[in-house]
C-alpha cells in the first residue's frame, strides 16, 4: 500500500510505501502519542479514511525526508492525500472476494477490481509476497 501526497500545484505526486508491519518502534510510538491511539487502531483508522491518521501519517514519511518538518507544517486538503493499494495487494484483495461472494455481488466486485488492478501502480518488490497492510 502507499501513502500518495500531491498538494496542489505539483505536477508529481509523492509516493511512500506504507507497510504498518515495518515502521519502526520510534515511529510507532509517535505516532501513538500524536493520535492517542494504539498502533492497532492506529491502522485501521489509517483505512477507514481518519483524518487526523492520514497527517500522523503523512508526517512521519515527510520527516524521514525533511527531519525539520514540524506538526504544525502539515496541513492538507482532503484530496490531496490518498492510500493506494499495489497491484499485487489489489490481485490478492480480489481472490478474497472471489472465495467470499457470489452472483451480482461478485460479479459487481471483480469488475471494480479489475479496473482497480489495470490502472494500479506495480511494485517489483510486491511480486509473489504482498500483504495486506493491517496491522493486528
Amino acid at each position: 500500500m502507499y501513502l500518495v501526497y500531491q498538494p496542489e500545484g505539483s505536477s508529481e505526486p509523492k509516493r511512500w510505501k506504507y507497510n504498518p508491519r515495518k515502521l519502526m518502534s520510534a515511529e510507532r510510538e509517535m505516532i501513538e502519542r500524536r493520535t492517542g491511539r494504539n498502533f492497532s487502531q492506529f491502522s485501521n483508522d489509517v483505512l477507514e479514511g481518519n483524518s487526523l491518521c492520514r497527517r500522523a501519517l503523512l508526517f512521519l514519511f515527510l520527516k524521514r525526508e525533511h527531519p525539520t518538518v514540524k506538526w504544525e507544517d502539515v496541513d492538507f486538503a482532503w484530496d490531496e492525500v490518498i492510500l493506494e493499494y499495489s497491484k499485487s495487494e489489489l490481485q490478492q484483495i480480489r481472490a478474497q472476494i472471489a472465495e467470499n461472494l457470489t452472483g451480482d455481488q461478485l460479479a459487481a466486485a471483480l469488475a471494480q477490481l479489475d479496473a482497480e488492478i489495470e490502472k494500479a501502480y506495480e511494485d517489483p518488490e510486491d511480486e509473489g509476497k504482498a500483504q495486506l497492510p493491517i496491522a493486528g
